[in-house]
């Protein structure tokens, strides 16, 4: 019992000093604080993560856009056809390369009131059909509808980073411009153009990435994100060398270099200088010889009178 009163006297002892009571407050005050802020940081935290994803705590529709563009970039080109056409399609007129053989070059250019074009696309025939269907080789958004005599009827379909298909000498279209178009979808009907008679019926096919149109069989089934990593300059700078290369080759045959053209004329120039100088000495050389004979023959007319009327 007398350790007990000891401990309680103790303890009330403890609590009458002046400074206990505000201690325990602060200190309370302190782990309150301490939790409300540990709170607070926690969901500044979850929130900033969930911006970083992309993503609410709520379910919702955030990852539609972004998965649907990885699936476009990962879809492979192919022929504007159904799969059925495919396996008889016939390419009437390919893409005209500069880098291609001379013949190859000639067979993609076509010939339009007497002027020759070079194929920017290529032309698809199906073997024994008169009419088929064309079909998006693309998923993407339709840019352009337009009514074309000439070309017979234009479609334009607009993919990831400013890369284009382009669909020509089609009919009954059944888009619009502003349709999200996915691939393998219906777009017309083929038939024929005035610009190239000799396809008959089919479809003029483009592929143009930042505007300049490239060769669609060498990306035939491969994947849209080759092409977005692709280099069009690059190509189109490596064709530039090989025609200059094939041009230095010419200038070395015929002895004519197009690199100092003002050089070669001035070599010209001098040449042909000295060339009329010595035409000019020549003639000077006549001309004394003429003025020495006519001299000679005077004295010797003056000789012969002076002789007879001696």
């Amino acid at each position: 019992m007398r350790e007990e009163e000891k401990k309680q006297a103790s303890l009330k002892k403890f609590f009458k000093k002046r400074w206990v009571y505000p201690t325990v407050y602060i200190a309370s005050a302190a782990l309150i604080l301490t939790g409300v802020l540990w709170f607070q940081n926690s969901s500044t935290d979850n929130a900033t993560e969930s911006e970083k994803f992309g993503y609410e705590a709520s379910p919702g529709d955030q990852f539609n856009e972004p998965a649907e563009e990885v699936a476009r970039s990962m879809e492979n080109i192919v022929l504007p056809l159904t799969e059925k056409d495919r396996t008889n399609a016939v390419i009437k007129t390919k893409f005209y390369e500069d880098t291609a053989k001379p013949e190859e070059q000639e067979a993609a250019i076509v010939v339009y009131q007497n002027q020759y074009h070079p194929n920017t696309g290529i032309d698809i025939a199906v073997n024994d059909s008169e009419a088929f269907d064309v079909m998006a080789a693309l998923s993407g958004k339709v840019t352009k509808v337009q009514e074309d005599a000439l070309l017979g009827n234009v479609i334009e379909i607009e993919h990831d980073d400013n890369i284009v298909t382009r669909y020509s000498s089609v009919k009954d279209m059944k888009v619009k411009v502003g349709d999200e178009i996915e691939q393998g979808q219906a777009l017309a009907t083929a038939g024929k153009s005035l610009f190239n008679e000799d396809a008959g019926v089919h479809v003029h096919f483009e592929i143009r990435k930042d505007g300049i149109p490239v060769n669609p069989e060498e990306y035939l089934n491969k994947s849209l994100s080759e092409l977005q990593e692709a280099s069009v300059t690059e190509e189109k700078v490596s064709e530039n060398k090989a025609s200059e290369n094939e041009k230095s080759e010419t200038d070395k045959e015929t002895g004519v270099s197009e690199e100092n053209p003002a050089d070669d004329e001035k070599s010209s120039t001098e040449e042909d200088k000295t060339s009329t100088d010595e035409e000019k000495s020549s003639t000077d050389d006549e001309s004394a010889s003429d003025e020495e004979n006519a001299d000679d023959s005077q004295d010797e007319s003056t000789n012969s009178k002076e002789n007879k009327d001696a």
